[in-house]
């Protein structure tokens, strides 16, 4: 994963048969994006399953899709104004297998009578990228000094006392 920077997306959408697969395409290109390519099925399946599920029993098919990226967990939401969609009743196959396939989930009402469904996956920690770049590793080897930086005369000294002198100005 590239980064841990946090990242947020808001997508409004009429849900119907046919936009419940450009939906899940939009969210998997902001994901692929974010450089999370092993949420993308996950939270596309997710997202996908609650889009079906709000298309077949809600009124109302007018839905707010987020997802929060804050370094470590992807958090996705969808929430509608369908005063009449019980969550317990109308989506609860569908929470079932959210919840199994999620690290979490909840489902809450807000004061203006709509529905909120988030669940989130968390990033495993061989994909986790570090907050604060890493400095790179020290050089094993030594640096010697080139023969340019001797005087010119030990360096056009005669073969025989060569070696001396070269090793006296180590």
């Amino acid at each position: 994963m590239k980064t841990a920077v946090p990242c947020y997306y808001h997508l409004d959408v009429d849900v119907s048969a046919e936009r419940v697969g450009q939906v899940r395409r939009i969210l998997a290109a902001h994901l692929n994006h974010w450089d999370l390519q092993t949420l993308v099925e996950p939270v596309c399946r997710g997202a996908g399953m609650l889009l079906e599920a709000i298309d077949e029993h809600a009124k109302d098919k007018h839905t707010s899709i987020e997802m929060w990226w804050n370094g470590q967990h992807l958090i996705t939401a969808l929430g509608g104004d369908d005063r009449h969609l019980r969550p317990d009743r109308h989506l609860r196959a569908c929470l079932e297998r959210i919840a199994a396939m999620s690290d979490g989930w909840g489902c809450c009402s807000t004061g203006t009578g709509s529905k909120v469904i988030w669940f989130s996956q968390r990033a495993r920690s061989g994909e986790r990228k570090p907050r604060v770049p890493t400095a790179p590793a020290p050089n094993l080897r030594e640096g010697r000094k080139v023969p340019r930086a001797l005087p010119v005369a030990v360096v056009a000294a005669p073969a025989a006392e060569e070696p001396r002198v070269l090793v006296a100005a180590r």
